[in-house]
């Protein structure tokens, strides 16, 4: 039977633990575990985007006076640094594990290449991409609908901190927040959701990609949400 090509989109805070700065590293091996649970299933071939806001955020360049193309490409950087975090802790646990990035660093780091990444999708490597898009002023967010659309990804695991879906409003703030269960991408886009950003939003509209967003916080969920069980919100296509 075929594998289902999935993405899992990671914010780069899920990596910090606690602390919310920085890599913590049983944090790093507590995920590496997750995401072992779901690729043992032997359903998938999974990609990984991982964010860079533990290592560098825009509000600290604001305040630091940093020109944004700059800043972003700080935040670039961070993002491989948490990709080489994830890679060591995956292959510690024995997944073959490539990390790919779009910035040229060949002594620690594979160049994104699409078929290359195809090529390690089909010898059952978990591929994680590094460095954004390459561009400033776009997000990890857009990479990873960017990224699913070029390898032929069906589906973005929108893993986040501690919600577990979308809201009609922050349910952080507001106790009385509705979760949805299903939603269209013509209804996210419309009511403003902010699941992730336009860009990324319309990419997968575009492209046919459905997204799960569920709460990475909870163990077991990344398996869960793999095998399709209902702990989250999914946005499709009508």
């Amino acid at each position: 039977m075929a594998k289902t090509r999935i993405m899992i989109k990671l914010s780069g805070e899920a990596l910090a633990g606690k602390s919310g700065i920085g890599i913590d590293p049983q944090t790093v091996k507590k995920i590496a575990k997750e995401i072992k649970a779901a690729y043992d299933l032997g359903l998938c071939e999974i990609g990984i985007v991982v964010g860079g806001g533990n290592i560098f955020r825009g509000k600290l360049a604001t305040e630091m006076g940093i020109e944004r193309s700059s800043a972003d490409y700080m935040g670039m950087i961070g993002t491989i640094l948490n990709a080489l975090a994830l890679q060591n802790s995956l292959e510690s646990l024995g997944v073959d594990t490539r990390v790919m990035t779009t910035l040229n660093i060949p002594e620690v780091a594979e160049p994104y290449i699409r078929r290359k990444a195809i090529s390690h999708f089909e010898k059952d490597r978990i591929v994680i991409f590094g460095g954004g898009t390459g561009n400033p002023y776009f997000s990890t967010d857009t990479t990873s609908a960017l990224r699913a659309a070029e390898l032929g990804v069906g589906i973005v695991y929108m893993a986040k901190n501690g919600t577990d879906g979308v809201y009609d409003k922050d349910p952080q703030t507001y106790h009385d927040a509705v979760k949805f269960h299903e939603l269209t991408h013509q209804e996210v886009l419309q009511k403003e959701l902010q699941v992730m950003d336009s860009t990324a939003a319309a990419l997968c509209h575009d492209n046919n990609i459905d997204i799960y967003v569920f709460d990475m916080n909870k163990e077991g969920n990344i398996k869960r949400a793999v095998l399709g069980e209902d702990i989250g919100t999914m946005i499709k296509n009508k």
